[in-house]
């Protein structure tokens, strides 16, 4: 455990003298292997594959037509885009510039998207083509967008600007490719993104992501979780938009001189024949990503591939030496953290379904494990969670454990807890249950408020997904709670994506012998369409909790659970439900 941490904080601490003058960011890391690895691989997609030297010199040129613009230090422009190498770019670019970026989630649509771009206060909103129809739909509602002629429109191939937007590829393309000076570099405290969450219960937050947090988590993952280095491939099919794809694949190339291969979006049926084309050797993971490529149709070629090491976080315990097994992945190293967190894990070892062993300045402590509200003894103070436990993972802030929030000071101050173990102490509040093991190891239990409480105990929607997910037949599985009239708690429900030879029957008598009561799954909806999940792989749990059971508004096959297996749930057997005229469990 200590050499973990050791090794972790001698990297952060060591990141201002990897180059001179102590003035790190990444910006000065791409011109590090521009000098160093010129012709070596920097950055791949599709077909094209770009050195260092011509990574840097376009984001000479972005930098250059920026400044031509006013963007200038502080300020901040609101990316846009899908992965693609213009991407990474702009976003050294504007690192050059001593400017930010946020980085707009591709898939918000009106007010969500509106707030994503004003709460940045973005001086310039930049989008590729392939967005540009949503943000021209909310132009009235932006601060930074006066007009159509205003929003700025990297154009893709075979496209066009729509609407009055003004194209930018010519402008870019005349740019000086010239290098910046060393006066224009930023400081390793300077922000250099904003990482939005994921708004699944409000719109989303922008969380700060400065310089020195950036290449702290991308040369830590980088040498501790990938092991890279030049002539290593890390091939990213998560949005870049998101912290996963931005620390531990751009940024762990950056802080090693290991390529990126971008994938657009994810692609199950499209994973191995990058990881052949690109000729990887780590790729990112996260959420149920890793289900998808396992629940596809084996093939032959399955483990003809380069991969030493799969990096990332949502492994499901069910899939995890299945996973392995079947690719013939070595080691599958998976962490625990968030984007604005301070509270990181790392399963450096690769113990299957661990996500890392707490290390000094974490806490686990007893909480409601339905609402997250921190449970005290008779002093006042926090208990932590013996072996075996399950409690609220927090994070203690100091000098240099620091928790740089939001730009929203409010959402930033609901996330700090205080007087925990000692009057006047303070620690971020990750908002995630984890269970204690022996030697500190520690798994992901659920997220405050997916745990839920049925007759008299917390029922964990992680803990029942991944056990359903075992059942024949069961493709995923996403478990949540829903209201039930004269009932206290919530009861549990479960949205299956089920295989052609899946059985109701089986299936009921697997949940009574693997699951106690309290556990099961009262209501089961066979999904027609595909899981909602988030963009990066996460259930989606709100919307199906919202929905309910009622058969009149939604499309899917409803069942109900009588103890020993699951009958149709029609309108007549519903209503019985919400008059209170039907027992259940």
């Amino acid at each position: 455990m200590w050499s973990t941490f050791r090794g972790v904080a001698r990297l952060v601490r060591d990141v201002p003298k990897l180059l001179p003058n102590g003035r790190s960011s990444p910006a000065r890391l791409v011109e590090h292997w521009a000098r160093k690895l010129p012709d070596g691989l920097a950055l791949a997609c599709l077909d094209e594959r770009i050195s260092w030297s011509d990574l840097n010199a376009s984001a000479n040129r972005y930098a250059s037509w920026f400044a031509k613009r006013g963007v200038g230090r502080e300020d901040v422009v609101a990316l846009m885009m899908d992965n693609r190498p213009d991407f990474v770019f702009i976003v050294l670019a504007l690192s050059k510039l001593g400017a930010s970026s946020a980085l707009i989630n591709t898939k918000l649509t009106a007010q969500a998207l509106t707030h994503g771009i004003n709460v940045s206060g973005a001086k310039l909103v930049l989008v590729g083509s392939e967005h540009q129809g949503a943000v021209l739909d909310v132009i009235p509602e932006l601060d930074a967008v006066a007009a159509p002629e205003d929003l700025c429109v990297q154009v893709e191939a075979g496209d066009a600007p729509r609407g009055g937007a003004f194209a930018i590829n010519d402008e870019i393309s005349a740019a000086s490719s010239e290098q910046w000076g060393d006066s224009r570099l930023p400081r390793t405290s300077d922000v250099y993104c904003y990482i939005y969450t994921s708004g699944t219960t409000g719109l989303p937050k922008a969380a700060i992501i400065r310089n020195q947090r950036m290449l702290g988590a991308g040369i830590a993952f980088g040498r501790l979780m990938h092991r890279c280095g030049p002539g290593d491939v890390i091939y990213v099919p998560l949005p870049l938009y998101h912290s996963s794809a931005m620390f531990l694949g751009l940024g762990a190339a950056l802080g090693t001189g290991a390529a990126v291969a971008l994938r657009r979006k994810f692609s199950a049926s499209g994973f191995w024949n990058d990881v052949r084309k690109f000729e990887a050797t780590s790729f990112l993971y996260i959420g149920e990503l890793c289900r998808y490529l396992l629940n596809a149709e084996p093939r032959e070629g399955d483990r003809d591939h380069r991969l030493r090491v799969g990096v990332g976080n949502g492994m499901a315990p069910d899939i995890w030496e299945p996973f392995q097994e079947r690719f013939g992945i070595p080691v599958i190293r998976e962490f625990y953290g968030s984007t604005e967190g301070n509270a990181a894990l790392m399963n450096l070892s690769g113990r299957p379904r661990m996500v890392g062993r707490m290390i000094p300045g974490q806490a686990l402590v007893r909480c409601d494990e339905e609402t997250g509200e921190l449970l005290q003894d008779e002093n006042g103070f926090c208990e932590k969670v013996r072996p075996g436990g399950t409690g609220l993972l927090l994070g203690r802030l100091s000098p240099v454990v620091t928790f740089d929030g939001y730009v929203d000071r409010d959402a930033t101050d609901n996330k700090i807890v205080t007087d925990v173990f000692e009057s006047g102490d303070r620690f971020f509040n990750s908002g995630d249950l984890l269970q204690l093991h022996e030697g500190k190891w520690l798994s992901f239990a659920d997220r405050v408020g997916d745990t839920f409480r049925w007759k008299g105990e917390n029922v964990s929607t992680a803990e029942v997904s991944s056990i359903l997910g075992e059942a024949d037949g069961v493709l995923e599985a996403n478990v949540y709670g829903v209201k039930i009239p004269h009932a206290e708690g919530r009861a549990g429900m479960a949205a299956l994506q089920v295989a052609d030879d899946f059985s109701l029957k089986s299936f009921g008598r697997f949940v009574s012998e693997r699951l106690p009561g309290y556990q099961h799954p009262l209501f089961v909806r066979l999904l027609q369409a595909e899981m909602r999940v988030t963009g990066t792989f996460k259930h989606q749990k709100v919307d199906y909790r919202s929905e309910g059971f009622d058969p009149n508004k939604i499309p899917d096959r409803l069942y109900l659970f009588d103890g020993e297996s699951y009958a149709p749930l029609d309108e007549q057997l519903y209503h019985q439900i919400e008059a209170g005229e039907r027992s259940l469990g």
